[in-house]
């Protein structure tokens, strides 16, 4: 196909883009590329001919360019990815950033901090924040909000965060502000020198002693959305207290000792025990609660560089803190 790029400012990004380099204004503008439809190419499906004018880009990328207009054929806009083609035919396209492109940016959004010193952070996560881009989740997250407050961040390893919660869990976050601390604290971490613990609210009655959950933990051969126990997976400890009980209804105390994805979520269903509100394992909203009833209330570590002892808490926020007290009698 013989092709002629016009390039506006700035250069198309592709599907990946490297955190370790700061995103600029300038790169959103968008590039055109034209050619005719080689010989070869006569009678193809047009998603797939467009692929040869930008083989940088997934075909799923490129077909929602063609749904939403940015490509034409002989001077008018082609309707159907599907459409087959004619050698000769002109086609024009304009080659918009991926979602993925477009993430790693900057967002003015409020952060509820605890802490904050020259190399780290302590966060307060409300429930409903993404932590860090991902599909279906582009923007809007944590590590666009520390771009913003940060921007020296943009050189960091994923802007600083060195941990995670899930979108619908609340509560305590550390995040380092230089290459110095993220290192350290990544490494505290995989020792198991951070204490995190967490407040849940779980469906069943829990056992009156403390006990463990020591089982691994890795993808659900059965819905690939969702975490399960699984023999292969990796090793994974909770300790579990129960603070109160009811008929129905436990109040716990939730102790990481590593920090799988869903951990928590996922040790309580196999025990019987899934969390008030969380669909994806077995609960059911309840007490008004709608997300997974699991709040960060405690963070202790050394600081990364002095090594003096820090340690937070944070209370139950206010979807979660009413049931809490009908069960325990006390605020948390």
């Amino acid at each position: 196909m013989d092709i002629r790029v016009i390039v506006g400012k700035g250069e198309v990004k592709g599907e990946s883009y490297r955190l370790e380099s700061a995103p600029d204004a300038e790169d959103d503008q968008p590039e055109t590329r034209e050619g005719a439809v080689a010989e070869a190419l006569h009678g193809e499906r047009l998603d797939k001919v467009i692929v040869t004018l930008a083989p940088e880009f997934s075909r799923s990328h490129l077909q929602g360019l063609i749904k939403g207009g940015q490509v034409s054929v002989d001077g008018k806009a082609a309707d159907s990815a599907a459409r087959r083609v004619r050698a000769g035919q002109r086609i024009a396209m304009t080659l918009l950033p991926t979602e993925e492109s477009r993430a790693y940016r900057a967002e003015a959004m409020p952060l509820a901090l605890v802490y904050e010193d020259d190399d780290l952070l302590v966060v307060d996560k409300e429930a409903g924040r993404v932590v860090h881009p991902a599909a279906g989740n582009w923007s809007g997250t944590l590590l666009n909000g520390l771009l913003e407050r940060y921007p020296a961040s943009a050189s960091l390893p994923r802007a600083g965060i060195v941990h995670r919660l899930d979108k619908d869990t609340s509560g305590l976050m550390v995040v380092g502000k230089t290459l110095v601390a993220v290192t350290a604290l990544v490494r505290a971490i995989a020792g198991r020198e951070v204490r995190r613990r967490y407040l849940a609210i779980a469906q069943g009655q829990a056992p009156a002693a403390p006990f463990s959950v020591e089982a691994p933990i890795g993808r659900d051969p059965q819905m690939r959305l969702r975490m399960a126990v699984v023999a292969s997976g990796k090793p994974a400890r909770t300790d579990v207290e129960r603070i109160a009980t009811d008929e129905a209804f436990s109040a716990l105390r939730c102790t990481l000792h590593t920090g799988r994805t869903h951990q928590i979520r996922v040790h309580l269903s196999s025990r019987g025990l899934p969390l008030v509100g969380d669909r994806l394992y077995g609960g059911k909203p309840a007490h008004g609660i709608e997300r997974q009833a699991l709040h960060a209330a405690e963070l202790a570590f050394a600081h990364p560089l002095s090594g003096r002892p820090l340690a937070f808490t944070s209370a139950l926020p206010a979807d979660l803190a009413p049931a809490w007290l009908q069960l325990t009698g006390s605020a948390a």
